[in-house]
């Protein structure tokens, strides 16, 4: 392979179907932004899986390649701000999604997009954490800004998840009661051990109420999925509980009353972390390398080659794996 070749997962559009697979090219084939990154590490998310698959509302043209994460180093920068050899973390924004992301050895982005990786944290660390880690980071941070360890129990939903598990450990490592709600009941062992102290299964906690408010049983909550689950979790916070939400896989639709929110005075606080301003996400990167940093991070992942994408992706998509995937450049 030459010095302006690489390799890549690409995504391509075949007869009405998309297949990933690992290809050569070339670096003209990148965007043209000023800052050029060697990607050591990359890691697998729900919006990689739906870019891998077509789904048109997160990327439009292919082929293309996916990835919203990346760490590594700066090969080239226009911008005095960055030197040459300067590891720098970048995630979302429209990395991965319409402009070629992070399943590759090299990405070209605007400068703005990225950040320093802390000194505390290593490439592998901080993509264990990526995209999930700063979305399970911003909720925290909105979170504890009012809910505090001895108000109550916190649920967390989508426990077997990325952002769940990361949220999940984070928020008993900061010394909160937390209740994980999940679907997989082989899992009870795992969320245990990242700091869940009960369990709820999620076809309990799914069913469908026709009551608009329920018996108040949590401080506060991460939720992960959306549609019946988050509707319950409304109707079961305490007065004066937050709610934060960041997914969607259950459902878009949300079906509530106002009356937890005029009763109970609770808020339900979104989380977009792909927009979220650079100058927040170093706050909360700095705190993910830190006090927040998950106990027992590196238990917390898998490791793969970009080769092995195409079956994770299939995995993810069927609801198969837990925790953190990370794609490893150089094997």
């Amino acid at each position: 392979m030459s010095n302006d070749q690489f390799s890549a997962f690409v995504v391509d559009e075949e007869n009405d179907r998309f297949i990933g697979r690992v290809k050569t090219k070339s670096m003209v084939s990148l965007p043209e932004n000023d800052l050029l990154v060697k990607v050591r590490y990359s890691s697998l998310n729900y919006k990689d899986a739906l870019s891998a698959s077509g789904n048109k509302g997160v990327t439009k043209n292919y082929p293309h390649t996916p990835g919203i994460d990346a760490v590594g180093t700066v090969v080239s920068s226009d911008n005095a701000n960055w030197s040459v050899g300067e590891s720098v973390i970048v995630t979302s924004f429209d990395l991965g999604m319409n402009t070629a992301g992070g399943f590759a050895q090299y990405i070209r982005v605007p400068s703005e997009w990225a950040l320093k990786l802390p000194n505390a944290m290593t490439m592998q660390e901080s993509m264990i954490l990526g995209t999930a880690g700063l979305t399970a980071g911003i909720s925290i941070l909105k979170l504890t800004g009012s809910v505090k360890p001895g108000d109550g129990k916190i649920i967390v939903s989508g426990a077997t998840g990325g952002v769940g598990a990361l949220s999940i450990n984070i928020l008993a490592k900061l010394g909160y009661n937390v209740v994980a709600v999940s679907g997989k009941d082989h899992e009870a062992a795992f969320l245990n051990s990242i700091g869940a102290s009960e369990i709820i299964a999620r076809k309990e906690f799914e069913k469908e109420e026709s009551r608009p408010i329920l018996k108040a049983k949590f401080a506060g909550a991460i939720d992960t999925v959306g549609g019946v689950i988050l509707e319950n979790i409304i109707k079961s916070t305490q007065p004066s509980g937050v709610i934060t939400c960041c997914g969607n896989v259950a459902s878009v639709k949300l079906n509530t009353t106002v009356l937890p929110f005029i009763l109970r005075g609770i808020s339900l606080m979104g989380v977009d972390s792909q927009n979220y301003a650079i100058g927040a996400r170093e706050v909360v990167w700095e705190k993910l390398a830190g006090e927040w940093k998950p106990e027992g991070l590196m238990e917390l992942y898998r490791e793969i080659t970009l080769e092995a994408l195409g079956e994770n992706i299939s995995l993810m998509l069927s609801g198969q794996l837990k925790g953190r995937t990370i794609v490893n450049m150089e094997p």
